[in-house]
């Protein structure tokens, strides 16, 4: 997958002269040496990360551990210690004025907590704000204004002053004035921590939506672990300043790490998070047929084998006990047709309610093809979680 922003040893330090802080971090300090040795506030410490094109990338922490440092970093509303911030293999931190601006009109959109709407503007105006610092032509930037407010929902509101909308609708006015400029990345600083809860949970919803149909490449920024599972491809957690785990929600799940990554993932609904692919058990032929494929593990005596027709339809189970007869030229025996299916992307809470008319569950793929099964026990020990879930990292 294409990088399409690349930060690589990033320092951040409040001062000055951050040399000697830059020279005490490089040789181990931490955040709390550096300010006490020389009262200078350390925001980032040697972060690196690439965020791939089309990404919903999450960047989330407690307060303080440097998560919004690094969002300004990237279009430099701070101004980077050290470090190099690559989006398409253009270094950000080595820009002149010129080049920063046009960058940040055209390139990089950013979308503020507190919404950051002109109030003397109309909802229309504010959307097109960023494209008249752009240059564009009335009409054209009235336009574009246009097609993105009924993107997001909101063309009967275009004439409406900010203070005359809710909440959710000034954050969609805000998140419209980003997308109108068409950018290649947009960071949404606590965009959603503002609204009330129901507010919030619709605005996620409505970001998914228009992710699927936009593709943009999104750095989030969050103190929510739940937030960050739902809307994220990947989730990097920043503590003191540093990057302490990255990856994708689900193996941040199971294996944090360490116990400070370990204590936001304590009540997350594995039922919600994992689904059936990425929990099935992979099958592979192990007799064939002309008439029939029998699809089981290697070695299992416990479990079912599915058996498929040549159209790759599934025409019931066996014991996995009774594929041995078959694979040495027995008859197939009679099968059992107490199966479900289900696809890949299926969450597990919606799979374990198959498990009421079947003892095992098919897992197709996006062809419809046979890929995996699932059983009862399964599902259990994923929902339930694993020893990582308990486990001290000290």
């Amino acid at each position: 997958m294409t990088e399409r922003l690349k930060i690589e040893h990033l320092y951040k330090v409040f001062a000055d002269r951050p040399d000697p802080a830059l020279e005490m971090l490089k040789r181990g300090a931490t955040k709390s040496d550096v300010l006490r040795d020389t009262g200078q506030v350390v925001g980032l410490d040697d972060v690196s990360l690439s965020v791939p094109a089309g990404a919903m990338y999450m960047i989330m922490g407690l307060s303080g551990s440097g998560k919004s440092t690094l969002a300004r970093c990237v279009n430099r509303l701070n101004e980077p210690s050290a470090g190099r911030i690559l989006l398409d293999e253009t270094d950000i931190c080595t820009l002149g004025e010129a080049d920063l601006r046009d960058v940040r009109r055209n390139r990089i959109s950013m979308v503020f907590q507190h919404f950051a709407l002109l109030p003397n503007r109309r909802v229309i105006e504010n959307v097109e704000f960023g494209l008249k610092l752009r240059g564009m032509s009335s009409a054209n930037r009235r336009t574009r204004a246009e097609q993105v407010l009924e993107v997001v929902g909101l063309t009967r509101w275009a004439q409406k002053m900010p203070h005359e909308l809710s909440g959710g609708m000034r954050q969609r006015v805000g998140l419209a004035r980003a997308l109108a400029t068409d950018a290649d990345v947009l960071i949404m600083d606590e965009a959603f921590s503002a609204l009330d809860p129901l507010i919030r949970a619709e605005m996620q919803d409505e970001l998914l939506r228009l992710q699927r149909t936009l593709n943009k490449t999104i750095l989030f920024i969050t103190h929510d672990f739940q937030e960050a599972l739902k809307l994220g491809t990947r989730i990097a957690i920043m503590s003191e300043g540093k990057l302490v785990r990255e990856g994708t929600p689900q193996s941040i799940v199971l294996d944090p790490g360490s116990d400070y990554v370990a204590a936001f993932t304590r009540d997350v609904d594995r039922s919600r998070l994992f689904n059936a692919g990425f929990s099935m058990t992979s099958l592979v032929p192990l007799v064939r047929r002309s008439q029939f494929v029998v699809l089981g593990c290697e070695n299992d005596t416990t479990g079912s084998a599915f058996v498929i027709d040549s159209e790759q339809r599934v025409l019931g189970v066996l014991p996995a006990t009774k594929v041995g007869a078959v694979r040495d030229g027995g008859p197939l025996p009679a099968l059992s047709p107490a199966f479900a299916c289900v696809s890949t992307q299926t969450r597990l809470i919606d799979v374990a309610a198959q498990f009421t008319r079947a003892e095992t569950v098919g897992v197709t793929d996006e062809m419809g093809r046979l890929v995996g099964r699932l059983e009862a026990g399964q599902i259990l020990a994923r929902i339930g979680g694993n020893v990582a879930n308990g486990a001290s990292y000290v």
